[in-house]
């Protein structure tokens, strides 16, 4: 016969293990959510936590060594190029999935629950969202820190030179009177003495030098702006 009969009592059964299989696949699926969604609910808790912590308990041997740093050259690279290193309850930026898995692996790996997260990133980034590249670091203990994720794109390849003048007292003096040079470079010849001499150029260079100077401390107090080696760990705007 071309055409069957129909075994029922097989359809019953192939029913019940479709749904039996339906079933399983779905609690596996609620299983995925659960254990994706729950440590990611307590990372998002730590991130945001107002509680620090001043080292994490990793297995030294799984440490990548590459990405261990010391307080001390952290610090180096922030004054260097103006950068902030907080608390990531600080930081106003959007952290990415990547990072969230980051921390998921490190946590199995060591069996550890990562805590005291810090961000290294420019100012504007522990107050609005940004562009810049944020790099996330757990502390290991005694001033050295682990770098667990960078995101975002790379920093300004002019940005090392675009801050010079904020790293210190000095740096800003010497810009000033670099920028007042050229400044006075750009005014006529003749413009306010119909002989040109050593004197009428140095004279104007000292005025040149005066108003630049003026401008730039008017902004900086106007701004609240400080200089690099004392905002690089302050958790304040006008630092």
């Amino acid at each position: 016969m071309i055409f069957q009969n129909t075994n029922i009592e097989r359809v019953l059964s192939q029913l019940k293990n479709k749904e039996q299989s339906e079933q399983r696949i779905l609690e596996e699926v609620r299983h995925i959510l659960d254990s994706t969604v729950l440590p990611e609910e307590k990372i998002s808790k730590e991130l945001n936590s107002r509680k620090g912590a001043e080292s994490n308990e990793f297995v030294f041997d799984l440490l990548e060594t590459g990405r261990i740093y010391h307080i001390e050259q952290i610090k180096e690279i922030c004054i260097d190029y103006r950068l902030r290193f907080l608390d990531s309850k600080y930081f106003k930026g959007q952290i990415p999935q990547t990072a969230f898995d980051k921390i998921k692996t490190l946590e199995a790996e060591h069996g550890i629950d990562i805590r005291g997260f810090k961000i290294m990133a420019p100012s504007k980034l522990f107050k609005l969202e940004d562009k810049d590249d944020p790099l996330l670091f757990a502390p290991i203990g005694n001033g050295y820190f682990y770098l667990i994720h960078k995101w975002g794109n790379d920093l300004n390849p002019f940005r090392k030179a675009l801050v010079w003048p904020f790293k210190s007292i000095v740096n800003l003096t010497l810009f000033t009177l670099v920028i007042s040079y050229f400044a006075t470079l750009l005014v006529p010849n003749g413009l306010f003495s119909k002989n040109d001499s050593v004197t009428e150029f140095w004279i104007i260079y000292f005025f040149m030098f005066k108003c630049i100077a003026s401008v730039v401390i008017f902004y900086g107090f106007a701004m609240g702006k400080n200089f690099n080696p004392a905002i690089w760990n302050s958790k304040y705007f006008n630092a």
